[in-house]
């Protein structure tokens, strides 16, 4: 068995960078160190460091799509600190975080009051989503709608439309935040029957689908694009106060200022 030994040298600098390996410099040193320790043969060693640099790049090409589906890098499951003051299914969630209801295709629904963590749990679907290499696209709701009519003005919402259709994943977060013009709710019809079972979205928000109908315009379109989306979604509500709250500063009481004999303002 062969293994690593001899002083680092710096003559791989120029190969490695040469095929586009120049990462691999940075933790080389360490990855040496630790060959040398457990006695790794070349072989070992050699998918060792491959593996690393397998894993930058998966990382950073998820972080590339992670950004260019609009999700907010801090908001991963990881970063989810289980507050104790909002209470929601455990068992649904964690069925909803293994993706498999993108194969149905199924949707979610998550509900829930202003500030209990609605959108922060849809962005992290949506990061385990970029990491299986799903496609994703998440908007606010207000703002792609209001996207989406612009699109009229240069003929391009055929186009627009074709894209959210096809992407695996369609999260709309504040949905009904604020009502649906004539022209949002047609939009939100087609989106509805494009994606019906071909597949997933999910929509968050602090009103119940029956809810949604009243802040949309022409009841037929609304009542059918609500069926079609609501009818094939888990829907998982989260209650509790906003967590938001303990995001209050507190006031402290301020040191009083010196007076004007001393310190301690005696006279």
């Amino acid at each position: 068995m062969t293994v690593l030994t001899g002083p680092i040298r710096p003559h791989p600098q120029q190969p490695l960078r040469a095929l586009k390996l120049g990462k691999l410099l940075d933790i080389l040193p360490e990855r040496l160190t630790l060959a040398r320790q457990q006695n790794m043969t070349h072989a070992d060693f050699l998918e060792l460091v491959l593996a690393d640099e397998v894993s930058r790049r998966e990382s950073g090409s998820a972080a590339l799509r992670a950004r260019a589906a609009g999700l907010d890098p801090a908001m991963h499951l990881e970063a989810w600190d289980n507050r104790a003051s909002v209470r929601y299914d455990q068992q649904l969630w964690n069925e909803l975080a293994s993706l498999r209801f993108l194969d149905g295709p199924h949707g979610a629904l998550i509900l829930g009051p202003v500030g209990v963590g609605k959108t922060h749990l849809a962005t992290a679907l949506g990061h385990i989503a970029v990491r299986r290499r799903r496609t994703v696209h998440m908007a606010r709701a207000g703002q792609l709608f209001k996207k989406l009519k612009a699109t009229r003005l240069d003929n391009t919402t055929d186009t627009e439309m074709r894209r959210l259709a096809a992407v695996d994943l369609l999260i709309l977060d504040d949905f009904a935040l604020q009502p649906l013009d004539a022209t949002a709710t047609a939009d939100f019809y087609q989106l509805c029957v494009e994606r019906h079972q071909r597949a997933a979205t999910i929509a968050t928000s602090n009103r119940t689908p029956e809810e949604w109908l009243s802040m949309m315009a022409g009841p037929l379109l609304a009542q059918s694009a609500v069926d079609r989306l609501a009818s094939t979604a888990h829907e998982l509500i989260i209650e509790g106060q906003s967590y938001r709250h303990r995001q209050k500063p507190s006031l402290r009481s301020p040191a009083a200022p010196p007076g004007p004999g001393g310190d301690d303002g005696a006279a």
